[in-house]
């Protein structure tokens, strides 16, 4: 039998059919538009579900514990993708991994959609954290192995498959706003459900034809000896963290807030363990272990610009929902739909952006310089921000244009680093660690998130210019040290521009 390599899954992949892209992508783009259809639809009313009152169809949470809570929900999606990769590069491979991650999405959903009480939401919560910690990073390796490493289509590959990602973010939010408004707040989570059920059977049905050897083979398959005992400590770990759980949980010794903190600590602890397991590995070259070293600082980049992006949906949403006139040239807005403004600019920006990537040629501007750029643009939409409460102060209704643009700008740093971040993440990796890298370069977002749990805590409209002035000015000055360090980092690239 003929030894699978990066050549023969190359090869065996119909490489023209979609947008001058292999056909494949035309897969992969429509599974992860509905199951991002799913994940933003229901991320658009999760937050105002925990923190409106029980007479309005909420659970009657604190605001600043809901605003926690939704930060250390994002960390743990993006978290687990550390298990869904490996699990990918050593058990079952990428394509079972994102076939599976979509019916725990599913379920998730489901179970989200049934009117109930916390212990519900908490269910629902761990089983799209498993789900999408599956699927979200092995799509994403899938793409990756489309290309030939020296394909120049890659880059903009991966800009129309975010672009994908970003129509069903753009969608879902409207249909599932305006279902929760009218409705009711399950009824928006119901049709998250059905949106990842579509996405599964798009998967099912197109991926035979479409990719090829793609997803279908297993880089680095534990030996038997290693799967049992992968099994032991598995099995280990369980019984003794549930063991702990039942013991603290009733002498009120683990709280929520306990949870929040060790979310964020783990944040910071699990990639800086990865960073070295695979700096280390005798499986890692020479060539890798430099890649591995220019990877940190954009790293460190990504989470700063994360822990911006993502108070889109908290911060920014509470924002939209507490301190922004709603009522706008005699419309009713709902706050749910500023959850939309990131996507639809995205899909207006990203062709753009993948146009003048490769109009550019040798001029192309270098990985880290476009990190850096994305989290300028980042720090400066949280200074747009804070100028509504220098102008009018922190008790008036702000116009929703403030909010437009601050998603706008934060958009522009997003297309500079998010779509090159993954494209970069496949050219890094070590052979033997594809998919564990691309879930370590999810794991920046964790511990954007992890942090976020900790900062919004600080937040009130009171002292709103401190909060978003302090962040967005700490954004801009990494962006300048950034600018500084990309000759150097490019040369520890090794021949990746």
């Amino acid at each position: 039998m003929e030894r699978i390599n990066k050549q023969n899954i190359v090869d065996s992949v119909p490489q023209k059919g979609f947008f001058g892209q292999p056909k494949g992508l035309f897969t992969l783009f429509f599974t992860e538009f509905w199951e991002r259809f799913s994940y933003y639809g229901m991320r658009a009313i999760l937050v105002f579900y925990m923190y409106y009152e029980v007479y309005e169809g909420g659970l009657g949470l604190d605001r600043n514990l809901a605003l926690s809570i939704m930060s250390v929900y994002g960390a743990l999606v993006y978290m687990s993708g550390v298990i869904g990769g490996w699990l990918a590069d050593r058990v079952f491979g990428t394509s079972r991994a994102v076939f599976y991650g979509g019916v725990f999405i599913m379920l998730g959903h489901i179970v989200l959609s049934i009117p109930g009480s916390l212990t519900f939401l908490f269910i629902s919560m761990g089983l799209i954290v498993i789900g999408t910690g599956l699927l979200k990073p092995n799509v994403s390796s899938i793409v990756g192995d489309l290309y030939h490493e020296t394909d120049r289509r890659r880059d903009a590959g991966f800009s129309i498959f975010y672009m994908g990602i970003n129509l069903g973010a753009f969608i879902s939010p409207l249909l599932v706003g305006h279902l929760q408004a009218d409705y009711g707040f399950h009824w928006g989570f119901a049709l998250a459900a059905v949106g990842m059920f579509i996405g599964l059977v798009v998967f099912i049905v197109t991926k035979k034809g479409n990719l090829g050897l793609a997803g279908s083979y297993v880089p680095n398959p534990l030996t038997p000896s290693e799967r049992k005992n992968a099994i032991t400590y598995s099995a280990i770990a369980v019984f003794v963290i549930g063991g702990l759980l039942a013991v603290l949980i009733p002498r009120g010794l683990f709280t929520i807030n306990t949870f929040i903190g060790l979310v964020g600590v783990f944040g910071i602890t699990i990639p800086t363990i990865y960073f070295i397991v695979m700096y280390r590995s005798p499986k890692t070259t020479e060539i890798e272990r430099s890649r591995i070293l220019a990877y940190i600082p954009l790293f460190i980049a990504s989470v700063m610009f994360w822990a911006i992006q993502e108070q889109g949906a908290t911060i920014l949403a509470n924002y939209a929902d507490q301190r922004t006139n709603l009522n706008f040239l005699g419309l009713e807005l709902k706050a749910a739909w500023f959850q939309s403004l990131n996507p639809l600019f995205i899909i207006l920006l990203a062709p753009v952006f993948a146009w003048v990537w490769v109009r550019l040629g040798d001029r192309e501007p270098s990985i880290p310089v476009k990190f850096a750029f994305g989290i300028l643009f980042a720090g400066l939409s949280f200074l747009v921000i804070l100028l509504p409460a220098y102008f009018g102060g922190p008790n008036t209704l702000v116009n929703p244009l403030w909010l437009v643009l601050s998603y706008f700008i934060v958009v522009l740093g997003e297309l500079s680093l998010s779509p090159v971040g993954l494209s970069a993440t496949t050219k890094l990796a070590p052979a033997a660690f594809s998919a564990q890298t691309m879930s370590l370069w999810f794991l920046s977002n964790a511990a954007a998130q992890g942090i976020n749990a900790q900062l919004v805590r600080f937040y009130s409209p009171e002292n709103e210019m401190i909060y978003f002035g302090v962040i967005g000015g700490a954004a801009i000055v990494l962006s300048l040290i950034l600018f500084a360090l990309a000759p150097v980092i490019k040369r520890y690239m090794r021949g990746i521009h």
